[in-house]
C-alpha cells in the first residue's frame, strides 16, 4: 500500500511541476506584452519553447544558454525586456528535469565520495562543493551580502544545478544536439562581433582601433574582453572534434597507403583509425556530421571575431589553449610535446621574420613596459599606460583586502562595495572586481577560499586529461577541446573575471558535460 500511495505522489507531482515550470514562461510572457510592442511575439516565442522545453529539458537550457549572454544588452538597450529573462529558462529547464524524475521515479542523489550501495558517485562534486562552502564561510561577515554576496553565491548554486542536471541528462543522442546549441550560439555571437567591428561603419568611440576605421567587437556584452573571454572558451570546444576528425583522416590516408604497397597476405595486420573495436562516435556517423559542419563554420567565424576583439588576455588565453590541445591530440604524450615544440618554433620563426602583423605584434607586447610589481600610487598616468596601471592599481586594492582579511577576506562577491574602504587616491572608482580572478577570489573569499577555487581547478583538469587518454573518436574531441576551454579560462583569469553576463551557465553546463564523459557506459553508449 506504501509502495501504491508513493506512485500516486510521484505521479501527481512530476505534472504539477512541469505546469509550474510552464506557468513561469507564461508569465515571463504575459510581462513582455505589457512592456515591448514586440511582446505579443515574444510571449509567442516563450510559450513555443515552454512547451518544447516541458517535453524536452534540452531545449529550456538552449534558450537559456542564448539569452543569457543577451544580459547587458538588454539591460543597456532594451530596458522594456527583463535583462534576466534566461532565468526563466534555467528554472523551467531544471523543473521540468525534476519532473520527468518525479515520474519516472528516477530521482538519483549523486554521492560526493562516488558511488556507495546503490548511489550513483558523479566526478567533482566534492571539490565543487568544498569551493561553495568556502564562499558561504566568507559571507559570515561579509561587507554587503544581499545585494551582492547572496547574487554571487546563487552563480555558484546555479552552476552546481547545471552540472549536476548535464551529468544526470546526458545521453550519447543528446550530445550532438547539446554541442550544436552551444556551437550555434558561439556563431550568432560571432556574427554580431564581425559586423561591428568593420561591416557596421560606426561604434563607440573608446572602442576605435586601427586609425578609427574599425572598431572593437564586443557582441551582446557591451564590453570587448568579456567578449573575447566567452569566444575563446567555445572556440576550442568547435576545434577538439575537427582536429580529432582531421587526425583520423590522416591516419586513414598513411595506414591505406601501407596497405597498398604491401602484399595482401601482409595487409591485414595492420591497424587502422576506424577500428570495430572503437566505442560510440565515429566520423562516419550521420549524426555527428552536422555537429562538425556547425563547428568548422562556427571555428572560422569564432576565431575571426576573437581577432577582432583585439583583446589581450584572450589571445594570450587562446594561445595557451592551442598549445595544451596540441599536447593532448596525439595518443603519445612525447609526440604532442613534440607538436608543441615545432608550433612554437613556427610562431617564433614569423615574428623574427616579421611575418606577423605589427599591430597585433604591439597589441600583445606594449603593454609590458609599463608592468610593474610595486606600489602604482606614485606613478604617472597618461593615455598609453592607463589601462594597465588601472588593473594593476585593482590587483594592489585585492593584495589590501587579504592583509585585511587573511583567512575569510571581505565576502564572496563583496570586492566592489569594499573597494572604496582600500581605493587608492587615484583610482576611487572600483571596476567591479580586480581583473585578475585569483587575486579577487582571494580578497572576497580569503586563502580558504582560494585554495578551494585552486582545488576544484586542479581536479577538472586531471579528469579532463584522464578523459582525453581513454575516450576515442568525437568524444576525445570533446575531451580535447574541454581542456583548451579550462586552459583558456585558467590563462584569461591572469587579467580578468569571465564568470560576468551569465557566463557562468556555460561553465555548469561544460562541467556536466565533463563528468558525463568521465562516466564508464560502454553499454549505453554503444547503442550508437
Amino acid at each position: 500500500m506504501k509502495d501504491i500511495a508513493l506512485h500516486r505522489l510521484l505521479a501527481w507531482n512530476g505534472p504539477l511541476i512541469t505546469l509550474l515550470g510552464l506557468a513561469l514562461a507564461l508569465a515571463a510572457g504575459l510581462l513582455l506584452v505589457r512592456l515591448t510592442p514586440l511582446g505579443g511575439v515574444l510571449f509567442v516565442g516563450l510559450a513555443v519553447v515552454g512547451v518544447a522545453a516541458v517535453i524536452e529539458p534540452l531545449v529550456g537550457l538552449a534558450a537559456a544558454l542564448f539569452l543569457g549572454l543577451l544580459w547587458a544588452y538588454l539591460r543597456a538597450e532594451v530596458p522594456q525586456v527583463p535583462a534576466q529573462i534566461a532565468q526563466v529558462f534555467v528554472a523551467l529547464t531544471l523543473a521540468a528535469w525534476l519532473a520527468r524524475g518525479l515520474v519516472r521515479r528516477e530521482i538519483r542523489i549523486p554521492h560526493p565520495l562516488g558511488g556507495q550501495g546503490n548511489r550513483k558517485g558523479l566526478p567533482l562534486l566534492l571539490p565543487l562543493l568544498i569551493f561553495l562552502g568556502a564562499a558561504l564561510l566568507s559571507l559570515w561577515d561579509a561587507v554587503e551580502l544581499p545585494v551582492y554576496g547572496v547574487p554571487e553565491f546563487i552563480k555558484w548554486v546555479q552552476i552546481l544545478l547545471l552540472f549536476i542536471f548535464v551529468s544526470d541528462h546526458l545521453t550519447p543522442r543528446r550530445l550532438p544536439w547539446l554541442l550544436g546549441a552551444l556551437l550555434v550560439t558561439g556563431l550568432f555571437q560571432a556574427g554580431v562581433g564581425i559586423w561591428q567591428f568593420g561591416l557596421r561603419g560606426e561604434g563607440p568611440e573608446h572602442f576605435a582601433i586601427l586609425g578609427d576605421r574599425f572598431y572593437r567587437a564586443y557582441g551582446t556584452f557591451e564590453q570587448p574582453n568579456p567578449y573575447a573571454g566567452y569566444l575563446g572558451l567555445m572556440l576550442p570546444l568547435a576545434v577538439g572534434p575537427l582536429a580529432i576528425m582531421v587526425r583520423g583522416k590522416l591516419v586513414n590516408w598513411y595506414t591505406g597507403k601501407l596497405v597498398r604497397g604491401r602484399p595482401s597476405s601482409q595487409s591485414t595486420n595492420l591497424p587502422t583509425y576506424q577500428s570495430t573495436n572503437l566505442p560510440v562516435y565515429q566520423f562516419t556517423i550521420p549524426s555527428a556530421c552536422p555537429t562538425l559542419l556547425v563547428g568548422g563554420v562556427s571555428t572560422i567565424a569564432m576565431l575571426a571575431a576573437l581577432a577582432m576583439s583585439w583583446s589581450r588576455g584572450a589571445w594570450l588565453g587562446f594561445g595557451a589553449a592551442v598549445l595544451v590541445m596540441a599536447v593532448a591530440l596525439p595518443r603519445k604524450t612525447r609526440w604532442g610535446l613534440l607538436l608543441v615544440a615545432v608550433l612554437v618554433v613556427g610562431v617564433f620563426s614569423l615574428y623574427t621574420a616579421g611575418l606577423l602583423p605589427d599591430p597585433i605584434v604591439a597589441r600583445l607586447t606594449d603593454f609590458a613596459q609599463d608592468v610593474r610589481f610595486e606600489d602604482v600610487r606614485g606613478v604617472g598616468i597618461n593615455d598609453a599606460n592607463y589601462a594597465v596601471i588601472e588593473r594593476l592599481a585593482h590587483w594592489q586594492v585585492a593584495l589590501e583586502m587579504i592583509r585585511y582579511n587573511l583567512w575569510t577576506g571581505v565576502g564572496f562577491g563583496c570586492y566592489e562595495p569594499a573597494y572604496p574602504r582600500f581605493a587608492l587616491i587615484n583610482w576611487p572608482i572600483a571596476l567591479g572586481h580586480a581583473h585578475n580572478y585569483y587575486l579577487n577570489v582571494a580578497a572576497e573569499t580569503g586563502i580558504i577560499g582560494l585554495a578551494a577555487y585552486l582545488l576544484l581547478w586542479v581536479a577538472v583538469f586531471w579528469q579532463t586529461w584522464q578523459v582525453t587518454r581513454r575516450a576515442h573518436g568525437l568524444l576525445r574531441g570533446v575531451a580535447i577541446g574541454l581542456l583548451g576551454t579550462w586552459t583558456h579560462l585558467s590563462i584569461h583569469h591572469f587579467l580578468d573575471n569571465l564568470y560576468v553576463n551569465n557566463v557562468h551557465l556555460y561553465i555548469g553546463v561544460l562541467l556536466g558535460l565533463l563528468a558525463w564523459l568521465a562516466r564508464p557506459c560502454p553499454t549505453a553508449r554503444s547503442r550508437l
